[in-house]
């Protein structure tokens, strides 16, 4: 049988040397990540690799279609050393890439909040697979630390939504603000910690996070860098990330704005040598 080519963001998973202080980020489109680390570790965040929410999307009269096709496959996620997700929603926790993950031999672990946790019992997941997960706790995988961040739910389904702060060693350190409305805490909470990147929602429509307020957001917060995300893969729930753009340069700061490429790594270092809280505190 043939071996299967890997995708070009597989390869340069596997190729990338982190250098030490340094941080990889690569953007699976919609609100899915992936990071590597200076010791080589993988982790993934809501990787949505399917097309999944076509038919889900079709039912309630929305165009769910996918616009840019997934940079990974669910088999590829088998070298990370784990994968967070922020929700249950299903271009986030989502059926059509967790389960040919499984199929392949993937056995997590996950970190999830208690709803995406449940989902992933349904599809799967033994309980010793997951580290279930809360606003302000800390897992540790590999060189990395992840605390879960304050975030805002849509509607009244799952109430156990997060974000997630992130730290490598020596690093720079990552925010997510996750599927989130906004609020004075999420600043108040992630502020002091000076993440150096911020990744935000911008699809106010789904009362997430609009343009204006991921600006406003990051204008609190101050991070170096801005990157926008969840605007770009359903023609019903996409628009222009230029509009974060617009919103930093109104707030002062559009020098933060860093839209990354699907499927692409990007390197960072980190902004300061400045002491900053420890994730753990």
């Amino acid at each position: 049988m043939a071996t299967k080519t890997a995708s070009k963001l597989a390869r340069a998973l596997a190729d990338c040397k982190v250098p030490a202080g340094s941080l990889a980020i690569g953007w699976l489109g919609q609100a899915g990540f992936v990071l590597k680390s200076p010791g080589g570790t993988l982790l993934a965040i809501d990787p949505y690799l399917s097309n999944s929410c076509e038919s889900l999307g079709a039912g309630v009269g929305l165009d769910m279609k996918r616009l840019v096709p997934a940079p990974l496959t669910p088999e590829e996620l088998l070298p990370f050393q784990a994968i967070a997700f922020t929700h249950s929603h299903q271009d986030h926790v989502d059926p059509e890439t967790i389960q040919p993950y499984f199929k392949a031999g993937g056995k997590g672990p996950f970190i999830a909040p208690h709803d995406a946790s449940d989902l992933l019992k349904k599809l799967g997941a033994r309980a010793d697979q997951i580290k279930l997960t809360w606003q302000n706790h800390v897992e540790v995988v590999g060189d990395f630390t992840v605390k879960a961040t304050f975030a805002i739910p849509f509607d009244g389904g799952d109430m156990t939504h997060v974000g997630y702060l992130i730290d490598v060693r020596g690093g720079p350190r990552f925010y997510f603000t996750g599927d989130t409305d906004y609020n004075d805490i999420l600043h108040l909470s992630v502020g002091p910690y000076r993440p150096d990147i911020m990744a935000t929602v911008i699809n106010g429509a789904f009362r997430n996070l609009s343009p204006r307020d991921g600006a406003l957001l990051a204008k609190a917060i101050t991070p170096k860098w801005v990157v926008p995300c969840h605007h770009d893969l359903f023609g019903d729930n996409s628009l222009p990330d230029r509009l974060l753009r617009t919103n930093l340069v109104l707030q002062g700061i559009g020098d933060s704005f860093c839209p990354l490429i699907q499927g692409e790594l990007r390197i960072f270092a980190r902004a300061d040598d400045a002491d900053r809280p420890a994730l753990t505190t």
